[in-house]
């Protein structure tokens, strides 16, 4: 009673928005292994394609934008429901609320215009009334557009969620590893109901087949009712450090509480804000509704932080917050001063073995070269509001489109030919760092490999700003590239002790 069968629809798609973001990344895998049929819609469908679900025969990939009303209606054709996993905090400034707005009131029109009979929303959880934050108040007035046309929404609230790659994660983790003594906001008082994202992701699949939740807003969280203060002290004891000292002032202002974690830890300042905002609130479920209906094993904090944490040390994170967002294409490069600085040099190793050389950069294996020289321009980053070196990379060694390699991006990838990086640091220009791999005619087992750096600047203080360090270019690239070549070389002396091959 209350539930459908999820063989009734499994011959048509779920439509999935988001799919590239930190949730809807994880949930695509887990509709495929329930047997259905999804089609991802994606700004930029290369980030899509290297994830190992994308060549699934029941995956389709489609190319458009949310606020495109026509285009998505035709694209939504023939599912019967949508996921609507996009929120535009990403967005700079204030502007996020306006366009938050816009986007649901286009999926909205879409969805009728294409028979959907069914959204499902992911929204943030808070009481409700006034004196929301501005971020909160905004999920609010999302889960109004969407249901505001003749299709049914599904809304989950969730408050904090705890998971390897997610930003409410990361600020936890950062602050609690980098500062013994923490001057914060009262808001580290105000009682808070995480959910882990197993749980969330078990919350999403589960509303598709159960009939009951049609319609409804329903609030999910972890069965732990803590302050934040307490979710540090739980976080220190996981990483086993010394108690961490807090000391709440009345002072801090968001803004403020942003700013210090921009510092801190990898992310922004425009992405803290509203999370900072959010956190003045109460985030605690109103009943247990949804748990009533879709029953499952809720993780604990201590757990689902333990659980994250080991999936960071293994390096098995399998999205990030980093990961949303579209990847710019390449800079108009016709026209205008361009100034390029190339280095190349032979290799004696297999083309296969330079490009995982290449993919090991950033993150903790660092950029080959000159790491004091990287630090100071990552610190020089962090104080200009720019990502800096923290947000380091989701996996050690492998790389896919549109990932986040400390204050780069992939925004270009072939494997075992060439790799092209898009800078997102703060700078008057557009700057893009690329490697190529070419063979050595008649030599087998040696590559050339090309590295170049492009900069298009921006007025006046873009041509200072490339002249200002073009001496320290030619010692850091030529480092950088001699650092891979030997890298290369290394992979390769290594793989043939481990396979000689044949002996007369």
């Amino acid at each position: 009673m209350g539930i459908s069968n999820p063989t009734d629809i499994a011959d048509t798609p779920i439509f999935v928005t988001g799919a590239s973001g930190y949730i809807g990344g994880r949930l695509v895998p887990r509709l495929l292994e329930r047997g259905y049929r999804v089609r991802c819609l994606a700004r930029s469908p290369k980030k899509l394609e290297s994830r190992p679900w994308a060549g699934e025969p029941t995956v389709e990939i489609v190319a458009g934008d949310v606020g495109d009303t026509a285009l998505l209606a035709e694209q939504m054709r023939g599912c019967r429901e949508a996921y609507y996993l996009v929120h535009s905090m990403l967005a700079a400034g204030p502007a996020y609320a306006s366009k938050d707005a816009e986007l649901a009131r286009a999926f909205s029109t879409a969805a009728a215009s294409a028979g959907c009979e069914r959204i499902l929303y992911l929204g943030g959880l808070g009481e409700t009334g006034e004196g929301l934050s501005e971020h909160l108040t905004s999920r609010r007035e999302t889960e109004a557009l969407l249901a505001s046309g003749p299709v049914p929404v599904t809304v989950l609230r969730a408050a904090m969620i705890i998971g390897s790659g997610s930003a409410s994660f990361e600020i936890l983790r950062y602050l609690v590893e980098r500062l013994p003594v923490m001057v914060t906001p009262r808001w580290v008082q105000t009682e808070c109901q995480p959910i882990a994202v197993r749980n969330v992701l078990g919350y999403l699949l589960d509303a598709l087949i159960m009939e009951d939740t049609i319609g409804r807003t329903l609030d999910i969280g972890g069965p732990d009712i803590l302050s934040y203060r307490a979710m540090m002290a739980i976080m220190a004891e996981a990483l086993d450090l010394p108690h961490r000292l807090v000391i709440p002032v009345p002072v801090l202002t968001p803004r403020l509480s942003s700013l210090w974690i921009q510092l801190v830890t990898p992310l922004s300042s425009y992405i803290a804000r509203p999370l900072a905002e959010g956190l003045r609130n109460r985030v605690v479920c109103r009943d247990n509704t949804a748990q009533r209906l879709m029953p499952q094993r809720l993780l604990g904090v201590r757990e689902a932080i333990d659980e994250a944490l080991g999936h960071v040390e293994l390096g098995n994170v399998e999205t990030s917050w980093t990961d949303a967002g579209a990847v710019p294409g390449d800079p108009d490069w016709a026209g205008g001063t361009t100034f390029v600085h190339q280095e190349e040099t032979q290799v004696v190793a297999a083309a296969s073995e330079v490009f995982r050389a290449i993919c090991r950069i950033g993150g903790r294996n660092g950029w080959y070269s000159s790491q004091i020289l990287w630090r100071i321009r990552g610190g020089i980053d962090r104080l200009l509001g720019g990502p800096g070196l923290r947000r380091g990379r989701r996996h050690a060694e492998e790389i896919r489109h549109g990932d986040a390699l400390d204050f780069w991006r992939v925004a270009g990838i072939e494997r075992n030919r060439w790799l092209k990086l898009r800078a997102e640091m703060v700078l008057p220009g557009e700057a893009l760092l690329e490697f190529r791999i070419e063979s050595v005619p008649g030599f087998a087992g040696r590559c050339l490999l090309f590295q170049t750096a492009r900069f298009k600047p921006k007025g006046l203080l873009g041509i200072l700003y490339w002249y200002s360090v073009l001496p320290f270019h030619g010692f850091i690239f030529r480092s950088m590239i001699n650092g891979i070549r030997r890298a290369a070389e290394q992979i390769e002396l290594d793989r043939w002790v481990d396979d000689p091959g044949p002996t007369s």
